[in-house]
């Protein structure tokens, strides 16, 4: 597999778009992810993107779009989120693009005053028709798996769930590692993504919230979820996910760091070299 980055590391630390993708390369990730908005981002910025990435020829392989709008109650906020999710799909396929990595939310209100099954279906929904049009743009959609309680997908049970009730080809699994391991997911459970994965995220955590850590700075135990990654025989990427930098000054020996412990572990793992 190769190992990319998602630019998000870089956009937290308000570095430039141009030196961001500069050093990615520089340090030596096969390819990025790009965290944008296309709604919101003018043509300079996204052409500036896909100019600098061919010029050091870092294929872009996915767009994150956290789309928690689809399954608002609301459904104007839900058109709103659906076309919105479509010009993401546009971006992609401008971009050349493996995937559109999607967030898709959570249960309002404690799942206390909405049906939760109205929720579900909702966002069902929504991903077939999202799904119906990635299919025709040739691009995929990726479903990232939150380790949040209230997320819809929370673990691997509602991972497939929710891709047998979209029953979308082009609709596949993400798979986060750190989350797998907030979710308490144990490693073999991965198997049951076999075929129906398309996209990996890599990061590192203390084993109770939230954090996207590099590799090594937390308690997870990456070579057997690496083992089971690499059972899946995904033709894909495994990009390192970060979250802010205690100290942004220094993103650049942050960035360098993943890199070095994440290429370390994928090698020892038999998924890159």
């Amino acid at each position: 597999m190769k190992l990319g980055l998602i630019n998000s590391a870089w956009v937290q630390a308000n570095r430039p778009t141009k030196f961001g993708l500069e050093q990615t390369k520089r340090i030596g990730f096969d390819t990025i992810d790009i965290f944008i908005d296309p709604t919101d981002c003018d043509v300079v910025e996204k052409m500036l993107i896909k100019r600098e990435c061919d010029r050091l020829g870092l294929p872009i392989v996915s767009i994150a779009c956290v789309a928690v709008g689809l399954i608002d109650f609301n459904p104007s906020v839900q058109r709103f989120h659906l076309e919105r999710c479509k010009a993401y799909l546009d971006l992609a396929y401008e971009y050349e693009a493996c995937n559109v990595l999607m967030v898709i939310g959570e249960y309002i209100w404690n799942r206390e005053v909405i049906p939760p099954a109205e929720q579900w279906a909702t966002g069902v929904k929504h991903l077939q028709a999202l799904g119906a049009y990635a299919e025709r743009l040739g691009v995929e959609i990726a479903i990232e798996l939150e380790p949040f309680h209230l997320s819809l997908v929370n673990n691997v049970e509602t991972m497939v769930k929710f891709l047998d009730d979209v029953n979308r080809p082009a609709v596949k699994a993400n798979i986060d590692v750190s989350h797998l391991v907030l979710s308490k997911v144990k490693p073999e459970e991965v198997s049951r993504l076999k075929g129906r994965a398309t996209h990996v995220h890599i990061s590192d955590c203390d084993g109770k919230v939230h954090g996207d850590l590099p590799p090594g700075r937390g308690v997870v135990p990456f070579e057997p979820y690496l083992k089971a990654i690499k059972d899946l025989e995904i033709d894909g990427t495994i990009s390192i996910e970060l979250e802010y930098s205690p100290d942004p000054e220094k993103i650049v020996e942050w960035v360098e760091e993943a890199y070095r412990e994440t290429d370390k572990r994928m090698r020892a793992a038999g998924l890159r070299g």
